[in-house]
């Protein structure tokens, strides 16, 4: 009997198919366990949800953090992850080195609707292995805001201790900046 296994790829692998042109330009993947997925095209909603949020964190984030959009992340050995946003410590060569790692983020930032149950399923648990203190994810179905943080292991299932629920006419701190508040009014739609 044969046993049929899937190759998984490390980070190193996954950048040289992408250096060999394995991917097409305009093609959206991202590495998550050593597998290539196929991420999700951003319909209306969630393209105006980014903005209204991104205009926001940068007016109120300054020169304080480094705002990183739809970026790559790396977790080492085998995920390369591209969360919507990410609040990163501000670093001297702005990550032209490397792309940032778990210690070099402040927030990750999920905008959700159709990947609301891979969000919550298959990234929260990947973030909270990695040692990311904080995730957030922004539920266009529900209309609110899941803050997660204090990342744990339980027997290797890994997940967040606290989950805080926010409506969009509430106010939120950012972590890492208690003095800085966002209106969440001012990013859901009205």
């Amino acid at each position: 009997m044969t046993v049929v296994t899937a190759k998984r790829f490390t980070i190193a692998e996954y950048h040289r198919l992408a250096e060999l042109g394995f991917f097409r330009e305009d093609e959206r993947v991202e590495l998550i366990k050593g597998e290539i997925i196929q991420m999700a095209a951003k319909g209306k909603s969630h393209s105006t949800f980014n903005r209204r949020l991104i205009r926001e964190l940068t007016q109120l984030l300054g020169n304080r953090a480094t705002l990183q959009n739809q970026d790559p992340i790396s977790i080492p050995p085998n995920s390369e992850p591209e969360p919507d946003l990410a609040i990163l410590r501000n670093r001297a060569d702005d990550y032209f080195i490397d792309h940032p790692t778990p210690s070099d983020i402040l927030v990750l930032i999920e905008i959700s609707n159709s990947t609301l149950k891979y969000d919550q399923e298959i990234k929260l648990p990947l973030y909270a292995e990695a040692g990311i203190s904080d995730y957030w994810i922004f539920n266009l179905i529900n209309n609110r805001l899941e803050c997660y943080d204090d990342n744990q292991d339980s027997q290797g299932n890994f997940d967040y201790r606290r989950k805080l629920i926010l409506l969009p006419n509430e106010f939120v701190k950012l972590p890492s900046f208690p003095d800085i508040v966002l209106d969440l009014s001012k990013v859901f739609p009205g």
